[in-house]
């Protein structure tokens, strides 16, 4: 017989062995006992926080023979066949590959004809935002008015995109995320059951990965029993099969930022690197024990908000009081955006080590707020500290360091050409350009944003662009990318301006005043 994964293996068969869902089973269990059992259901929740599991088994309930308070007793046929999927009472669909208007109508079709046995027929809906807006509104009415022997239960992880007339005729429950406690108890529980030995720790570094997924945890622990299969599964073991690392490095690495030590924090990646790790889970785990150190700085009951050993809450309780809570505030800031960013990437490690070199020089942000002034000016005195003479270039923030440039032997700029007249047809048009950017694509809407508007001798607009690239890609030969460029324009403000483009010619066309700057003044000055 072949293998069973544990998650399906140790899926729920009633209401007493689902997890972390208190609220939502004696929920329907009352709703069971008391026969007050509603003709539509909207389960709402993340993945693996038992939605299907809930259906199924409400499924089993509400047409069990013999129920036992308020849940299936799974002995009784019905509820034997229901758990083999062989009855005809249960019907699964998956809206995700099931989700058109005919679909929907096969469903209406079924639901005239009542059950050949038991009390109710219940069509669970899985993934139900994926169906269309037609598939909607076909069941609308349906879902409203159903017959008594029908059920629906509807279950989805974006309750957000369904609409308000389907959400307004179901009882909704939201799933919680399950809690990490919760999830290394029920690890034990099976463990002991699969005859394996396994550390407690390790247990909960599983179901603090899981990220409140029961489904994903059994995954992972499945994962790990197969690669060390007959051996016991310590905590180093887990981290090297999930690609992780341990809590140490991201103490290492808080404290080589926080001494501004670049060289030290791109070594600390070099090790991970060799050793295998994943980076993604790395960033996503550095920026938790940034939160952890967060807590622990910004209240005095953030230690008990920590699931961490009483040595490395002491540790980290020490490296909280070497930095201020705004300062660990742009730390996350930074790390979250390339949490976003690397998912992606190609190149996972460049995009690292850009991250934790801009960690250590807060002069290399683009936005010098209060806090990356705080943090430059702490960077100096701990080199000031240690002996290390500063330039004036690093205060100011300049690259090179040294002295500041003599602003007086500089030849002064040439003054901008501004053109004597713009057509009202292109100052329309120029006001309204953001609109015209968002009107394009993503490619384009790079491209135009950089392009500088110039009005030409005849009354033209013409786009400037630095690149030749950007520029060929508007004068293709077919001419549809200015065509389309122009069908917008038009569009938006009803006005036929011809559009030409050329690249900008570094001597002579850098003079030439960008066209926004020109109507911008010009609107500040009537004003």
């Amino acid at each position: 017989m072949s293998y069973t994964a544990l998650y399906r293996k140790f899926r729920p068969s009633g209401f007493q062995e689902v997890k972390g869902q208190d609220h939502i089973v004696t929920t329907l269990q009352n709703q069971i006992k008391n026969d007050r059992i509603g003709h539509a259901y909207l389960f709402c929740g993340t993945r693996g926080t038992g939605k299907t599991t809930v259906a199924k088994i409400l499924a089993k309930a509400v047409n069990c023979e013999h129920p036992v308070e308020g849940g299936p007793c799974g002995e009784c046929e019905l509820c034997r066949k229901i758990s083999a999927q062989t009855s005809m009472n249960v019907v699964e669909i998956d809206a995700a590959s099931n989700n058109g208007v005919g679909n929907i109508r096969d469903i209406i079709e079924e639901v005239q004809y009542s059950p050949t046995e038991g009390r109710f027929k219940v069509y669970i809906i899985d993934e139900v935002h994926m169906l269309s807006t037609g598939a909607f509104n076909a069941l609308l009415k349906t879902l409203e008015e159903p017959p008594s022997y029908v059920i629906f239960i509807l279950a989805t992880t974006e309750a957000h995109k369904i609409p308000i007339t389907i959400l307004s005729r179901c009882q909704r429950y939201d799933f919680k995320r399950i809690s990490i406690d919760t999830i290394a108890a029920r690890l034990q529980d099976l463990v002991d059951r699969e005859q394996v030995q396994a550390e407690e720790k390790a247990l909960r570094y599983i179901a603090r990965t899981a990220d409140g997924s029961m489904r994903d945890a059994l995954s992972l622990l499945d994962q790990c029993i197969a690669f060390y299969l007959g051996q016991e599964l310590t905590y180093d073991r887990v981290l090297e099969v999930l690609g992780a690392v341990d809590t140490e490095v991201y103490s290492r690495m808080f404290r080589q930022v926080h001494a501004h030590n670049p060289v030290g924090c791109l070594e600390i990646i070099d090790e991970m690197m060799t050793a295998g790790r994943d980076l993604h889970q790395f960033v996503n785990e550095f920026i938790w024990y940034l939160r952890g150190l967060l807590l622990l700085d910004a209240s005095d009951q953030g230690a008990d908000m920590l699931d961490v050993s009483t040595e490395r809450l002491a540790q980290m309780q020490d490296e909280a009081g070497m930095t201020e809570v705004d300062q660990l505030i742009r730390y996350i800031h930074i790390l979250s955006d390339l949490s976003g960013q690397i998912r992606y990437a190609t190149q996972k490690r460049v995009l690292v080590e850009v991250a934790l070199i801009k960690l250590c020089r807060p002069q290399m942000d683009a936005v010098q707020d209060l806090t990356t002034v705080l943090g430059r000016l702490e960077q100096l005195e701990q080199q000031m500290e240690a002996g290390i003479p500063v330039t004036q270039g690093e205060y100011t923030g300049q690259a090179g360091g040294g002295q500041m440039p003599d602003t007086a032997s500089q030849e002064p700029e040439e003054p901008k050409i501004i053109p004597k007249a713009v057509p009202e047809e292109v100052r329309q048009i120029v006001l309204r350009w953001n609109e015209v950017i968002r009107g394009c694509d993503r490619v384009e809407q790079t491209m135009l944003a950089e392009a500088k508007k110039v009005v030409g001798d005849d009354g033209t607009l013409i786009l400037q662009f630095t690149d030749a690239v950007s520029e060929s890609y508007f004068s293709r030969d077919d001419g549809k990318q200015l065509e389309a460029l122009h069908t917008v324009i038009q569009n938006l403000t009803g006005l036929d301006v011809p559009v030409q483009t050329r690249t900008m010619d570094a001597q002579m066309d850098a003079r030439y005043a960008d066209l926004s700057e020109v109507i911008h003044f010009e609107e500040m000055e009537y004003k």
